[in-house]
């Protein structure tokens, strides 16, 4: 009987141990898990394991990541501060800290002399005579060490030791949590320092058509506040009409890459270059699914603009002055000519030299002043043109050329064409001869070229698609650009503005141009224009 009474007595000690342990597990949980600010989670974890555990004094060691030292960070109950004048550091794998790890247990030592021999000898000074240390866990691994202390002898049984094995790992996941949400929060401010001291202007937006971050540079280029921004609707921001609308296109799902990168124009006469990419993340609600959002970097290209326009202004003031001598010098050629004799063939090759040296001299002057009348809006005249008209009458111009070629041309258009566009029927007649000229050009025999009209969505795209040698990865950005030409097609005559005319007369029109091309494979030049010009 006495036996069972023992048992029994046995078995509720055990239980109200285990009640006390879960309690004090509760306790710890509720209170250290209202922060997660790091400097908070740790001096409220330590008061809560004193009045716990009932110690006189505590402390929390964390592992330096980098050295792997054990750095004293709360303390409470201290006669010196070994916190913040001067961290106390355990070098890895010494003194009872160093114990605790490779055992990878909770360690008690009841009897602390003053002769005892500490990793750390000030440590000493405290006059301890009694610890307990546990170790505190955080996703399968040490990540610190949590320590109680009296300046009593034989103060920490076994049930005390094991309560506080028991909250250690409750602790460290609450400091865990607390780095973490303290590593992120130092990530997010060093992103966004670096994000509102780059000079692009940048735009954020959100799956839900939502601009989400507006950097400093952005705000100042549209000269609008941030709040005024975020959390607003792109479609529905105050962003100037022009630029709002061709964002909104670029970052429709179905916008095709030509859309991303494009240049406009605002009111305040300043001129926006904008680079669309899409932003893709894994839903943290939904593992397999992903939410898209874009990034808009703006650049301001003014003062490029201006420069482009003082070269061309000066390049064309020179093809003026250089029309009449260079029409008295043909006429003098045609004059020499007549009067030499032509059956000699050197007088033959030597006129002949000239002459082509004259056409190609004033085919450079005419695209010159070409450009000149597009910019400047002279010669336009816009009118209903029926795209299946215009698409017919360019073919008839090029097939004789393709076919001298031995090239073979192919005409596509789409059904769902508008009856008719608001354009300048001549200037994109010639932006598309250009286009197929320089197809034929540049391509190898029994080569294809073809030239399809459609519609996208609000615009209408005119492409030429060949399966010619293409164009180098180095040569796309450029490829537009007024007299470039690539260094090894330059064996192909041409004045390196044909491109260039495409260009100004797609822009003259509220559109733009693009191409996608890879060597051995072909190229693929477009023009678009949206169907309200």
């Amino acid at each position: 009987m006495a036996d069972l009474q023992n048992l029994i007595t046995h078995l509720n000690e055990q239980v109200k141990r285990k009640t006390t342990q879960i309690s004090a597990i509760h306790i710890i949980a509720a209170t250290i898990g209202l922060s997660l600010d790091l400097d908070v989670t740790l001096d409220t974890a330590i008061s809560v394991v004193m009045n716990v555990v009932g110690a006189e004094a505590a402390g929390i060691s964390l592992i330096d990541d980098t050295t792997q030292e054990v750095v004293l960070r709360a303390q409470e109950g201290w006669l010196h501060d070994f916190v913040k004048k001067s961290p106390m550091r355990v070098p890895p794998g010494q003194g009872m800290s160093g114990e605790v790890i490779r055992r990878n247990d909770a360690i008690v030592d009841n009897n602390l002399t003053e002769g005892h021999q500490f990793a750390v000898p000030r440590f000493g000074k405290e006059r301890f005579r009694s610890i307990a240390m546990a170790p505190m866990h955080a996703r399968g691994q040490i990540i610190g060490i949590l320590s109680v202390m009296s300046h009593r002898a034989d103060r920490f049984d076994d049930d005390i030791v094991e309560t506080l094995q028991s909250i250690a790992d409750t602790v460290g996941m609450a400091i865990n949590n607390a780095r973490l949400y303290e590593k992120h929060v130092e990530n997010e401010d060093r992103l966004n320092a670096i994000l509102q001291s780059t000079a692009d202007g940048i735009l954020a937006v959100d799956q839900n058509g939502r601009i989400r971050e507006v950097n400093y540079a952005a705000s100042r280029l549209l000269q609008m506040s941030a709040q005024s921004l975020t959390g607003t609707l792109l479609a529905e921001s105050p962003i100037p009409n022009e630029l709002r609308a061709r964002l909104v296109t670029a970052m429709q799902a179905q916008a095709e890459d030509s859309d991303k990168s494009f240049r406009v124009t605002l009111e305040s006469k300043h001129e926006i270059q904008a680079v669309i990419s899409i932003v893709r993340m894994p839903s943290p609600v939904v593992g397999d699914k992903e939410e898209d959002g874009h990034v808009a970097v703006l650049q301001d290209i003014t003062h490029f603009r201006d420069e482009e326009l003082a070269r061309a202004q000066f390049i064309q003031a020179a093809a003026h002055d250089m029309k009449n001598p260079l029409s008295v010098t043909q006429s003098s050629l045609f004059t020499l000519d007549s009067l030499l004799d032509t059956s000699d063939p050197m007088v033959q090759e030597v006129m002949t030299i000239a002459h082509a040296g004259i056409t190609r001299l004033q085919r450079l002057i005419d695209d010159l002043m070409q450009i000149e009348k597009i910019e400047s809006g002279y010669g336009f005249y816009r009118e209903d043109v029926d795209l299946r008209e215009l698409g017919y009458e360019v073919s008839a111009q090029i097939k004789p050329l393709m076919k001298d070629k031995g090239l073979h041309y192919e005409f596509q258009l789409d059904d769902n064409l508008p009856s008719a566009l608001y354009i300048d029927r001549e200037w994109i007649q010639r932006a598309l001869f250009n286009y197929l000229e320089n197809a034929s050009k540049y391509h190898r025999p029994q080569g294809e070229v073809q030239l399809r009209i459609y519609r996208a969505e609000a615009v209408v795209r005119f492409e030429v698609v060949d399966n010619g040698p293409g164009i180098p990865r180095g040569a796309l950005t450029r490829i537009f650009d007024r007299f470039y030409r690539v260094e090894d097609r330059r064996d192909v005559r041409g004045s390196g503005l044909g491109l260039a005319i495409v260009k100004s007369v797609a822009e003259a029109h509220n559109g733009g141009v693009y191409v996608h091309s890879q060597e051995d494979v072909g190229s693929t030049f477009g023009l678009w224009l949206p169907l309200e010009t």
